[in-house]
C-alpha cells in the first residue's frame, strides 16, 4: 500500500465483466483501477470518480465520498458491487462469572 493511500473503513467489493471479485481496500487501489484497467474510458460517473479520488488522496473530499463515487462509477460501468459487510456487534449482554455465596 502506498504511503499516501487513505484505506477505507470498509473493503469494496466488485464483481467484474469477467466474473471474477476483486477487494478495494482504499483509495489508491480505487483510482490504479479507475485509471489503469476500466473497461470503460469515458463515462461520467468514471470521470467524476476519478476527480474525486485524487481529491481525496490530497484529503480534500472525505474518503466515504470517493468510495461512494467508485461504487457508482461500477455500476455505469456494469460491474456490480458489493459492500463487505461491517463488523457485527454482539447485542447479547457479557457473561459473568457466577456469583459464590459470602459464609
Amino acid at each position: 500500500m502506498p504511503l499516501n493511500d487513505v484505506p477505507w473503513t470498509r473493503p469494496v467489493t466488485v464483481r467484474l465483466q469477467c466474473g471474477l471479485e476483486r477487494i478495494f481496500i482504499g483509495i489508491y487501489d480505487a483510482l490504479d483501477f479507475l485509471e489503469n484497467e476500466w473497461p470503460l474510458r469515458h463515462g461520467k460517473r468514471h470521470d467524476r470518480a476519478v476527480k474525486t479520488c485524487r481529491r481525496a488522496l490530497n484529503g480534500i473530499v472525505p474518503s466515504i465520498i470517493a468510495r461512494e463515487a467508485f461504487v457508482v462509477a461500477c455500476l455505469e460501468a456494469g460491474m456490480s458491487a458489493v459492500m463487505a459487510p461491517s463488523q457485527t456487534v454482539s447485542k447479547s449482554p457479557p457473561v459473568r462469572a457466577p456469583r459464590i455465596a459470602s459464609m
